[in-house]
C-alpha cells in the first residue's frame, strides 16, 4: 500500500486556494465574509500549529492528568464560541452550558477511552486529548443550534407563554415545548450525519486513517464509534444545556426575560 506523503509548506499554500475560491463566493453573491473567511484561515494555521507543538510536550508529560486541564480549557473555549453566538443579555447562560458540555462530553470521552479503546490510564492525554476534542468540536455546534433555537421562539412566542403563565401554568409548562423543539432541532444535525455517512460523505477521522494507509475495515470500526459518541454527546449537552438554560429564561415571579 502506498504510503501517505507529507505536505509540505508549498503545498499548504496552494491550500489557501479554497479559501480564495469562498472569498470569490462572498464577493460575487456581496455576502459580506470575505474578511471573516481571511481571519478563519488565519486562526486555523494558528490555532492548529500551536496545538501541535503544545501536544508534543503534554504527550510527553509524565502528570498525564495534564489531559483533563486541556479538556477543560477546550470546553471553556467552546462554551465562549457558543457564547458569541447567542444573542441576549438578560439571560446569564456562560455557567450552565459549560457544566452541560464538561460533564456530558467528559463521560462519553471517558467511555470511549477507558471502556472501548481501553486505554490505561483513560485520562491519557494522546486518547483523551483526541476523542475529547472530537466531541466538544462536533456537539457544541449542536448544543448552539438548540439554544438560539429556544431563544428565538421564546422571543417570538412570548404572547403565547405569557397567556399561559397568567392562566396559571408554571415556566416549565409554559415553555416545556419549546424546549423539545429546541433539543430536537439540536439533535438533527447528528441524526443526520449518521444517516448519511458512509453513502454521502466519509467522515473526517476515517478519511485520515485511510489516507495514512490504515486497513479500511479498522478505520470504520473506529468511525462507527466515533458517529455513536457524537450522537450521544450531543443528545446529553443539548438537554442538558437547554433545560438549564431555559430556567434562567424565567425571573423569580415566572416572567419571561428574553
Amino acid at each position: 500500500m502506498t504510503h501517505l506523503q507529507n505536505i509540505g509548506t508549498l503545498q499548504l499554500f496552494i491550500g489557501l486556494g479554497f479559501i480564495f475560491l469562498a472569498q470569490g463566493c462572498s464577493i460575487l453573491f456581496r455576502l459580506g465574509l470575505a474578511r471573516d473567511l481571511a481571519v478563519g484561515a488565519i486562526r486555523t494555521f494558528a490555532q492548529l500549529f500551536i496545538m501541535g507543538y503544545a501536544l508534543t510536550y503534554i504527550f510527553a508529560c509524565p502528570v498525564k492528568l495534564v489531559s483533563l486541564l486541556v479538556f477543560s480549557f477546550m470546553v471553556a473555549a467552546a462554551t465562549h464560541i457558543v457564547g458569541s453566538r447567542i444573542k441576549t443579555k438578560a439571560v446569564r447562560f456562560r455557567l450552565p452550558v459549560f457544566f452541560s458540555m464538561f460533564a456530558p462530553y467528559l463521560l462519553v470521552a471517558a467511555m470511549v477511552t477507558g471502556v472501548i479503546i481501553q486505554a490505561k490510564p483513560w485520562y491519557d492525554p494522546m486518547y483523551l486529548i483526541p476523542i475529547g476534542g472530537m466531541v466538544v468540536g462536533n456537539s457544541m455546534s449542536s448544543l448552539a443550534v438548540a439554544l438560539e433555537r429556544l431563544m428565538a421562539d421564546l422571543r417570538s412566542k412570548r404572547e403565547m407563554v405569557e397567556m399561559r403563565l397568567c392562566l396559571g401554568a408554571t415556566d416549565w409548562e409554559a415553555s416545556r415545548d419549546l424546549a423539545s423543539d429546541a433539543i430536537k432541532a439540536g439533535m438533527i444535525p447528528s441524526i443526520n450525519a449518521m444517516m448519511g455517512v458512509g453513502v454521502v460523505f466519509l467522515p473526517g477521522m476515517m478519511t485520515g486513517q485511510i489516507l495514512a494507509g490504515a486497513d479500511p475495515l479498522a478505520s470504520i470500526r473506529y468511525q462507527i464509534v466515533v458517529m455513536l459518541m457524537l450522537a450521544a454527546s450531543a443528545a446529553l449537552s443539548t438537554s442538558a444545556a437547554v433545560l438549564l438554560v431555559r430556567k434562567r429564561c424565567f425571573g423569580r415571579a415566572q416572567q419571561p426575560l428574553v
